[in-house]
This record gives structure tokens, C-alpha cells and sequence, in this order.
């Protein structure tokens, strides 16, 4: 017994794209890239940051202290929110509303700014450990929303914000809550993150000539992954309750998976990986040849490339059709935390609207095996949709969603 169906009622994002959901499917269709040098045109670091102009200088009503991955995670929120045409919740409808999120680097821009008052002999700001914990843009979610049902924030890593999807759903599907407000946000683009993840050497080198296609998943001139920032939001509403209010409805969330490796902290293994899309698929009900789009991890690393590359090919070997296979982080880049959600949100809306976003600057493949989607976009009407987020400290989270039919 699986318990009741969730279905996804409102989605909100933002991403280096702009301000938007829409926006960041529509980038993703025309290949439009929001990597730019970073900070500043001489600079040797490219980075996905999000446009200043209509976007983050729109949020009325936030604490001008709060961490900026808290703030565009509040914006993600509210449209989310006005998508699933969410009145404000009353008190009985507010307790059976739940908060899940998930971030990666978490407050890393108030992480940076204490270690420099530090440095300096400043005194450190009255609320740093308030502004700096983890779970500091799940508190804003709640009290700005209200949401006083059940609470998860999840620190994944990269896969923070599929995990913290995956649970939703499990806590949805048994009636721990009505609906729940999840996804996550990161905002990795400060001095300190760019170093330490130079230091590791798996960052992109500049393009030189075009800066803004330094990112490029799948393609034998890549050379690493590009850091981004961004949130997603979704509203998961238990089927009834979505029925009762007549919601408008995106699509299903049917399956869920989440495998560890616990071989290596950053080599990834194809075979945990593989386990992740079996049990999401297993957990939908779903076969291989099921799934008509894949929303692949793929950061532009030689490593990471290949062996997601090898785990698609053991899931779906024996099928009858490969899914059609792209990644986004080409335009929107490595969003850490928030990765899982932002893309979730290009399946869903791929899947709705029987378009599929192709893999950015991807113009030399050098992976076998698989159907990708380069060049232009495909138009094709598909059922199934499945979205991978892997992490460091090999964790594996795989999380599918359907059209939905009542």
C-alpha cells in the first residue's frame, strides 16, 4: 500500500536565467546562458549569478540581514505560492502546512563576511549564528508563511534539495501533512566557495572567447563545472486536498529514490547511482521505457559525466527506447543544494508542455550510449519524467514524476 498520490500544484524559481519559472524553462529551450565572468570582467572565474535588475531588488517586506540564499529562496517561495493560488492559510489549514528545504553551502555569504570581521578585529553582527545555521531559510519560510505543520531542513550537499522533495513525498503520501512548501536554495558565488572549490580542481576554466559557454556537460572540451545560484520551490499537495480546492495541477511526484555509494567522498560510482533511478522508478510504478525525458546531474566534469553516463545505460539497457537525455547546468550552472529542485523543475515543465530543453554548447559528444539533446530543443509528448541530483560524499537521489490523470 503506497498511500495517496501528491501532486506538484505550484512551482517558483530563481536562477542566473532571471526572476521565474518560466524564464528559467525558456532559457533552458533557447540555450540562453547566465554564466558571466565573475566578479568582473578580468576576473579568471566565470559564475551563474543571478541578475540584480527585476529580481532580488523586488522583495519587499525581508530583513535586509537576511543571507542571500534565504532571500531568493523567500522569492521562489511566493511564486510557487501565487502559482498554486494559495490564499493565505488559516490557522487549521496552517498547522497541516509543512516546510521542508534543503541547501548545500547554506548562509555562505555570512559565513565569509564573519571570518572578514574576524580578520579585521570588527566586532562579529549580534545575529551571525541565527543568520549563519543551516536551517536559517527554513525559520524565514515558516514564519513568513506561516507554515506550522512538520519541518525538515536537509544538508545534502548537492542533492539537499531532491532528498528533501523525496521525504516530502513520503510524509505527503502518509498523511503527516496536507501540503508541504519544498525545495531549496544555494548562493555559493562568494570569494571563499570559488577558492576552495579551485583548490579541489574541478572548476571550468574561462572560455576566453566565450565566457558564457564555459560550462558544457557531455562534451569533450569540457574542462569542470561552473557555480551557480539559485532556489526552486514547490507546493506538494495530497490528491484530496488539491481536489477539495480545485487546484491547478503541473504533475505528479510518483517516485523517490535515494542510494549512498560509501566507496569514496568525491569519486562517483555508476553503481549507486543505477540503485537511485531503479528505486525511484520501483517507488512509481514505473518501467524503464516509461521514462521519456532525463534530467541528467552532468556538471561538466570528465568523472562525473561518465559514470552517470554508465549508470543510465545499466537501467535502461534492457528497455525498449532510451529517455531522452539533457542537463541545464550549462546555463543555469552547479547550484550546489538547490541543484535538485531547479532541475526538477525543468522536467516538470518539459513534461508538460512536450518540449525538451536540449544540453547547452554541447557540439562534441563524448559519451556513449545515450539519446541526448543537443542543438535545439525536441518537441515530443512523453508521460514520465526523471530528474538525477548526486552529490559529494556519494550520496544518489533520483526522483520521478508523471502526467497526471484523475
Amino acid at each position: 500500500m503506497k498511500g495517496e498520490r501528491v501532486l506538484i500544484t505550484g512551482i517558483g524559481a530563481v536562477s542566473a536565467i532571471g526572476l521565474g519559472a518560466n524564464r528559467l524553462f525558456e532559457g533552458a529551450l533557447s540555450c540562453r546562458s547566465g554564466v558571466r565572468p565573475w566578479p568582473d570582467a578580468s576576473s579568471r572565474w566565470v559564475a551563474a549569478t543571478i541578475p540584480e535588475s527585476g529580481s532580488l531588488c523586488c522583495m519587499p517586506a525581508l530583513p535586509t540581514n537576511l543571507d542571500r540564499h534565504v532571500a531568493i529562496a523567500s522569492l521562489a517561495i511566493r511564486e510557487a505560492m501565487q502559482d498554486a493560488r494559495l490564499e493565505p492559510l488559516s490557522q487549521d489549514r496552517s498547522e497541516r502546512s509543512g516546510a521542508y528545504w534543503g541547501t548545500g553551502a547554506g548562509s555562505a555569504a555570512t559565513v565569509e563576511d564573519s571570518y572578514a570581521r574576524l580578520h579585521a578585529d570588527q566586532r562579529i553582527r549580534p545575529l551571525t549564528v541565527l543568520l549563519g545555521m543551516q536551517n536559517a531559510a527554513l525559520a524565514q519560510i515558516a514564519v513568513e508563511f506561516g507554515l506550522r505543520g512538520p519541518q525538515l531542513a536537509v544538508s545534502q550537499a548537492c542533492a539537499s534539495a531532491a532528498a528533501a522533495i523525496g521525504e516530502a513525498l513520503l510524509a505527503l503520501r502518509w498523511g503527516r501533512a496536507d501540503r508541504i512548501i519544498v525545495g531549496g536554495s544555494d548562493a555559493p558565488v562568494v570569494r571563499s566557495q570559488l577558492l576552495a572549490w579551485e583548490s579541489l580542481r574541478v572548476l571550468a576554466r574561462r572560455d576566453d572567447d566565450v565566457p558564457e559557454q564555459s560550462c558544457r556537460p557531455f562534451d569533450r572540451r569540457r574542462s569542470g563545472l561552473v557555480l551557480g545560484e539559485g532556489a526552486a520551490a514547490f507546493v506538494l499537495e495530497r490528491e484530496s486536498v488539491a481536489a477539495a480546492r480545485g487546484a491547478p495541477v503541473h504533475a505528479e511526484l510518483c517516485g523517490y529514490g535515494n542510494a549512498g555509494d560509501a566507496s569514496h567522498y568525491a569519486k562517483p560510482d555508476p553503481d549507486g547511482q543505477a540503485r537511485a533511478m531503479k528505486q525511484a522508478l520501483a517507488d512509481a510504478g514505473l518501467a524503464p521505457e516509461d521514462i521519456g525525458y532525463l534530467n541528467a546531474h552532468a556538471t561538466a566534469t570528465g568523472v562525473g559525466d561518465v559514470s552517470e553516463a554508465e549508470a543510465i545505460r545499466r537501467v535502461f539497457a534492457e528497455s525498449r527506447t532510451m529517455p531522452a537525455v539533457s542537463s541545464t547546468k550549462a546555463i543555469h550552472g552547479h547550484t550546489l543544494g538547490a541543484a535538485g529542485a531547479l532541475e526538477l523543475a525543468v522536467a516538470v515543465l518539459a513534461l508538460e508542455r512536450g518540449c525538451l530543453p536540449p544540453t547547452a554548447h554541447l557540439e562534441i559528444p563524448n559519451v556513449e550510449g545515450l539519446d541526448l539533446v543537443h542543438g535545439a530543443p525536441r518537441e515530443c509528448s512523453i508521460e514520465a519524467a526523471m530528474s538525477n541530483t548526486f552529490a559529494f560524499g556519494g550520496s544518489n537521489v533520483s526522483l520521478a514524476v508523471r502526467r497526471y490523470t484523475d
